[in-house]
């Protein structure tokens, strides 16, 4: 009883355990490297052949460039969401008695602060969850060490920016 206590002890203290659970610093991969069969999120996402590594990295590819459209979505918010409220309000302007228009009141213009609504935050806070989890699993993918993960995820980055980059957006204020 008392021998295999020690060798528990032992082998946390080495810091393997038998369930797997635990490796030590030396087992752990610290370089980056070549492999077709690393998995990606879960054990049950590991390529087993050289197509399933290439959709593997064409998904990240593709998710690379969905977090690049998210971050040029942000970017824009408050212009496509003044926008969109400025369609709203000339739609309730047109049905509105003539006397009455003077009272409604005009989107926030340069240098005025925008006043705080739920729809808006709500909605802006959506889209930073979404971008933080897509971001999320686009750095878990890197911290594989698979070069070819990095090089997808980077590929899609500069794909995403390349097609994306100067599509969403407000108006240029410099």
């Amino acid at each position: 009883m008392a021998t295999s206590t020690a060798s528990s002890t032992n082998s946390m203290t080495n810091g393997t355990m038998h369930s797997g659970m635990m490796m030590s610093m030396s087992e752990m991969m610290m370089v980056f490297f070549t492999s077709t069969g690393t998995p990606l999120y879960s054990n049950a996402w590991t390529p087993t052949s050289t197509g399933q590594y290439a959709g593997t990295c064409i998904f990240l590819i593709v998710l690379a460039v969905v977090m690049r459209g998210l971050i040029a979505l942000r970017c824009s918010f408050e212009y496509l969401w003044d926008r969109s409220a400025g369609k709203q309000n000339v739609d309730a302007l047109r049905r509105m008695p003539t006397n009455v228009k003077e009272d409604v009141a005009a989107p926030p213009t340069a240098g005025q602060r925008r006043p705080w609504r739920v729809n808006e935050a709500a909605a802006r806070a959506c889209l930073d969850v979404v971008l933080a989890g897509v971001s999320y699993l686009l750095m878990l993918a890197v911290m594989t060490m698979n070069v070819g993960y990095f090089m997808a995820v980077l590929g899609g980055v500069f794909l995403g920016s390349f097609i994306l980059g100067g599509r969403v957006g407000g108006p240029v204020t410099h």
